[in-house]
């Protein structure tokens, strides 16, 4: 078991930490974008024009290139010609030389040039080796097919297929150059990360800094230089959170083989003490203890030979577990599986088990006094000296596997609050729709306005549908939406640069009973909030109280973009929502849809339904298909779907380390046990004269169950102590739980001492059916 976990662990990080990525120096790749001082947005992307005149200005990053800000997006397609049906794939929009400054380079066909991401040139894409085995199966002639994009009705041709491994940004399935497919009059409204490629000698650090020096020039607007940059490595992007939590399960695997070999290690010794007379007696027939302990480590190794074959074993189904129950959006899933580095992995830890559980017995075992073994009882060779020394051993099992279970218990709470957080939303009975559009028909706001407006009624005609409203992106999009900073009527320029940046949502007037949120003051959005009307908002609790503390915000106005543009005028407070993010409850503000001043109107439908949400889909597909050429529903999935994303990870981590404290507390307990029960075999007769001496059966089984309960509370203590300082590293990966939460520490030490004592009290049993007479006679 322990062999075979580690193992299993180990061919996880060696696809996802050791391995290269298909990158050229790796670790000189970084991702670079801005952030409040104050950190209340933490990630303020860049403009092409500002990217642009960074990448000039900068001396510690050799190139530069850029990313959209949204990360990989869906995107609607036509499968097959002009009549296929309309699906999405994972599209991400790149600047022409991405490729270059990675160094990356394609299996198959070419990948993106500059000259690709220039006006009037032809369109071309990227695959990535998810898209190309998914959507293309793997067909080794792909290059020079074409993909029709929905939107423009584009046809864009397959240059190339990216290696294994590629996967930035998360789950790409085609890159596509940001000039050559974006309409001239929207590039200035696309946001970028940038990523460069360390000059030599040059630092991640330094390269942040000149951000920060950029985003302070004189000509930068307030906001910009309120801004501060922020760098990250591409391989640590791409990991994600998944990098800590595989540091915890690698810790927790380690404990769990070290707590593996201390059970071996006091089984060897039990066994070793038993075997005393037998090493005197070939010491006394001339063997050396340097001989005798060749012979104990051959054996110990040969039992190591075995668990290694056997731990190959579960180590592969281990890996086939984890594969089954990992999100689909962890990076290079598909690159776990045993190879030869795993295998020598495998030898590695399986010598490292045999070092850790064979030395100490084979010492202990061949350090024998020759005439006091063949002048008494093997039993009473046993010194007190290798009793304690097998008691502490159960002691830090026990310890160790309150380290273990702690986590465990920190993780699966953290889990459980993470799932029942309150999102201030009704999500029973809603459904989330994406609409494709084609661009050449609906080539402004007011066109798309107008099918909304016809859309949304005939959608909400459909029976078993209760209300309707569009939303800018889908649920837990994060960047995925539109975020923006209003300032309060009388502000100055400096205190506006100081707001927060807000959630920007346009909404129809259903839009609220849509979600099922509350209105705590005011009103929300009627049909008579349309253009010509006074501009009006809603906004969050949290932004009321950044603007107006406690005062009434009701009839309050907000200037946005920080000067007298706008004028919008509160008319509603509604509670913050984790609609864009799960982990956290953003400030938000809501613009009526017929009043918006956006040049997009949001193509995304939330629908509320009588019954279960899927049920309805095919009809409204109908009806938007039925609403005329140029708009279909391209994906549509329950509110609960969209759930699952953000909480695929806790539930992995959770699951994991279940796994991992199971299975460590059953080997403590199985520690402790044995101890107990070689404890009354070697002290059959002490026990048997207390008895003689008028000791009743409950008093000895007491002896026996205090001091397996004492061993139990030493290691708890001990755990205790160490998960204090330990649960430490686990804090980036829980929520609303303190790394110290004194009632989980407390609820994982009772659990402990409870095993420990089912665990002595059968050793404790079996004691008082001792016969003194028998005992006595026996010695």
């Amino acid at each position: 078991m322990g062999i075979g976990l580690a193992t299993a662990v180990f061919t996880v990080a060696d696809a996802l930490l050791v391995r290269q990525l298909p990158v050229r120096d790796q670790e000189r790749l970084v991702m670079l974008w801005g952030e409040r001082r104050d950190g209340s947005f933490a990630h303020y992307p860049l403009g092409l024009d500002n990217g642009r005149e960074f990448a000039q200005r900068t001396r510690s990053l050799e190139r530069v290139a850029f990313v959209a800000y949204e990360g990989a997006s869906p995107t609607p397609v036509r499968e097959g010609d002009q009549s296929g049906a309309v699906s999405r794939v994972r599209r991400s929009l790149v600047s022409g030389a991405f490729f270059d400054v990675i160094g990356a380079r394609p299996m198959l066909g070419r990948a993106l040039r500059a000259e690709d991401d220039v006006s009037g040139a032809a369109p071309v894409l990227v695959l990535s080796y998810a898209g190309w085995r998914l959507r293309f199966g793997g067909d080794l002639h792909v290059v020079g097919r074409q993909v029709l994009m929905y939107g423009d009705g584009v046809a864009y041709t397959i240059v190339g297929v990216m290696p294994r491994g590629l996967d930035y940004p998360r789950g790409t399935e085609m890159w596509v150059p940001v000039v050559s497919s974006t309409p001239p009059q929207e590039l200035s409204l696309r946001a970028f990360d940038a990523i460069g490629r360390l000059a030599r000698g040059a630092t991640p650090i330094e390269a942040r800094d000149e951000l920060t020096l950029f985003f302070a020039r004189p000509q930068a607007s307030a906001w910009q230089r309120d801004l501060r940059g922020t760098v990250r490595t591409l391989p640590r992007l791409i990991l994600g959170d998944t990098r800590p939590a595989l540091f915890v399960f690698a810790a927790a695997v380690g404990l769990l083989l070290l707590i593996t070999c201390i059970n071996v290690a006091n089984l060897l010794l039990v066994r070793g003490l038993a075997r005393v007379p037998e090493i005197a007696t070939r010491t006394a027939l001339g063997a050396s203890r340097w001989q005798v302990m060749v012979q104990l480590m051959t054996e110990n190794a040969l039992l190591a030979m075995c668990g290694g074959v056997i731990g190959l074993a579960v180590a592969a189904g281990a890996v086939r577990s984890f594969q089954a129950f990992a999100p689909a959006e962890l990076p290079r899933l598909d690159e776990i599986q045993l190879n030869a580095t795993v295998l020598a992995g495998a030898v590695v830890i399986t010598g490292i088990a045999t070092l850790i559980f064979g030395v100490a017995p084979a010492l202990v075992t061949s350090r024998v006094e020759l005439q006091r073994v063949l002048r008494s009882d093997a039993r009473q060779s046993a010194t007190h000296r290798s009793r304690l020394a097998v008691e502490g051993l159960v002691v830090a099992q026990i310890a160790l596997a309150l380290l273990v279970l702690s986590a465990t218990g920190l993780i699966a709470r953290s889990f459980v609050k993470l799932e029942r957080a309150e999102l201030s939303i009704e999500t029973s009975h809603l459904l989330i729709g994406e609409l494709a559009l084609r661009s050449d028909q609906f080539d402004d706001p007011a066109k798309q306005l107008a099918l909304l407006e016809k859309l949304v009624p005939q959608v909400k005609a459909i029976p078993g549908v209760r209300a309707v409203s569009p939303v800018v992106a889908g649920p837990f999009s994060g960047p995925g939406g539109w975020d923006g900073g209003l300032a309060a009527e009388g502000q100055s320029l400096e205190k506006g640069a100081a707001n927060p940046m807000l959630n920007m949502e346009v909404v129809s007037p259903g839009y609220f009973a849509t979600f099922g949120i509350p209105v705590l003051r005011g009103r929300g959005f009627t049909d008579q909030d349309r253009v010509g009307a006074p501009a009006v908002v809603v906004i969050s609790q949290s932004a009321a109280r950044h603007y107006w503390g406690g005062d009434d915000p009701i009839g309050r106005r907000l200037l946005f973009g920080g000067k007298a543009e706008r004028t919008l005028t509160v008319v509603g407070v509604v509670p913050d929502t984790r609609y864009r993010d799960l982990r956290i409850a953003r400030s938000s503000v809501y613009f009526p849809l017929r009043q918006s001043f956006f040049p997009f109107v949001p193509m995304t439908l939330a629908i509320r339904t009588a019954g279960p949400p899927t049920e309805l889909v095919p009809a409204i597909r109908r009806v938007i298909s039925e609403t005329g050429t140029g708009v279909a529903l391209a994906s549509a999935a329950s509110f609960e779907t969209f759930l699952e994303g953000p909480l695929a990870q806790p539930r992995l981590n959770a699951f994991l380390l279940a796994v991992f404290a199971t299975a460590a507390v059953a080997l403590a307990a199985i520690g402790l046990f044995a101890v107990m029960a070689m404890m009354v075999r070697q002290r059959t007769r002490e026990l048997g004269v207390r008895m003689a001496l008028g000791a009743t059966a409950s008093e000895i089984g007491q002896l026996v169950l205090q001091r397996g309960m004492a061993l139990a509370a030493a290691g708890t203590l001990v755990g205790i102590l160490g998960a204090l300082g330990a649960n430490h590293l686990l804090t980036a990966m829980l929520f609303e739980v303190s790394a110290t939460d004194a009632p989980t520490l407390g609820l994982v030490a009772m659990v402990l001492l409870g095993v420990a004592a089912l665990a002595s009290f059968i050793p404790a049993r079996s004691s008082t059916r001792i016969d003194p007479v028998v005992a006595l006679r026996a010695d």
